[in-house]
């Protein structure tokens, strides 16, 4: 059985331009820290990653901070800060601020303090786009970066988390955004690395293939590859409410990133959905966390006001650009056939 990979929001699939690029820095041998010709050939490695992540997040100005993910990356930017931010945060994010902003139905969050806000610009779970306003402290532009159009200069804030794997990196870096003269303090310290900023011989074979997915995800936005992502997207969709008239479509009314979709069967819980379709060859994932092998309600689609019976059935489809409109329609397909089942089980 040949297996439909669906959960793109969770990891993309490593590019060829990063693996080309860190297959290259296999072959250098030197440190980074080291003055000697093996370790400045390192370096340059650093560095050329680097200018391409700046480049491509249109981040000119602003530092790079390689750190080995956004997770680490939101420690650094949030830790010891007092920060304020809404229930749909990432819990990397979440675990930083206090979730006293407001969410409405669309998932939309109103800002009273920028400065004292950390915010993401795209939800991972349902895709929403928040319009967000200038000087933010910390932005998560983790799902955002390499779907839709998005610069650090644009967005006006102090800092901004992204990371490799979400558009074609590889796992276990990614990096902090920072405008230049912002104050911070180092959570790991040693060595001085990263500008003092993170401690650590840096991980060359993944620095460089974070900035070779880097601008290869810009370059592919740039040609267009995302509308017919939001293309094939839509006809999943269209595809599941032909056939299923309660389904539940999370935040179909607010801007999404093109290629998520979260919806959900009112009793029908979502990790059912994801076993089943895991066994019919589909790889998706549950709206609904586990915690210590037990199993809660959606914190997102809570916070945006629906009741636990939906927050526990919803599940996220999020596709790419190597997903094909076939891809989708046999998801669908195998997705209504087990609906089928559940509507018959519950009769």
């Amino acid at each position: 059985m040949d297996r439909c990979y669906l959960d793109w929001n969770a990891t993309t699939p490593l590019c060829e331009e990063a693996r080309a690029a860190m297959a290259a820095a296999m072959d250098v041998v030197g440190n980074p820290s080291s003055v000697h010709g093996e370790g400045r050939k390192a370096k340059a490695v650093v560095e050329r990653a680097r200018a391409q992540v700046a480049s491509a997040f249109g981040a000119d100005g602003a530092d790079v901070v390689f750190v080995s993910s956004a997770t680490e990356a939101a420690a650094l930017a949030c830790a010891g800060r007092d920060l304020v931010g809404a229930d749909i945060e990432h819990d990397a994010v979440g675990a930083w601020i206090d979730p006293v902003l407001d969410v409405d139905q669309n998932g939309r969050v109103t800002v009273s303090e920028p400065g004292r806000t950390a915010l993401q610009l795209a939800n991972s779970e349902t895709g929403v786009v928040q319009d967000l306003p200038s000087g933010l402290a910390v932005v998560d532009a983790t799902q955002a970066f390499g779907k839709i159009p998005v610069a650090f200069n644009w967005l006006g804030c102090e800092m901004a988390l992204i990371s490799a794997h979400k558009f074609g990196g590889p796992k276990g870096i990614g990096a902090l955004v920072i405008k230049r003269g912002t104050d911070l303090a180092a959570q790991l310290k040693g060595g001085g690395q990263e500008m003092g900023r993170r401690a650590g011989t840096e991980n060359v074979i993944g620095i460089a293939g974070f900035g070779a997915a880097a601008e290869a995800a810009a370059r592919d936005l740039d040609a267009g590859c995302w509308t017919k992502v939001e293309e094939i997207r839509n006809i999943l969709e269209s595809t599941i409410a032909a056939g299923s008239k309660e389904t539940i479509f999370v935040g179909k009314s607010a801007t999404r990133l093109p290629n998520t979709s979260c919806f959900a069967v009112p009793g029908w819980k979502g990790e059912t959905q994801v076993m089943q379709m895991d066994l019919a060859g589909f790889a998706i994932s549950a709206g609904s966390a586990c915690s210590s092998g037990k199993v809660r309600a959606s914190r997102v689609l809570t916070a945006m006001g629906y009741d636990e019976r939906v927050a526990q059935s919803a599940i996220r489809v999020s596709i790419g650009p190597t997903t094909s409109k076939e891809d989708v329609t046999r998801f669908a397909e195998a997705w209504l056939k087990a609906y089928k089942r559940h509507c018959e089980r519950a009769a």
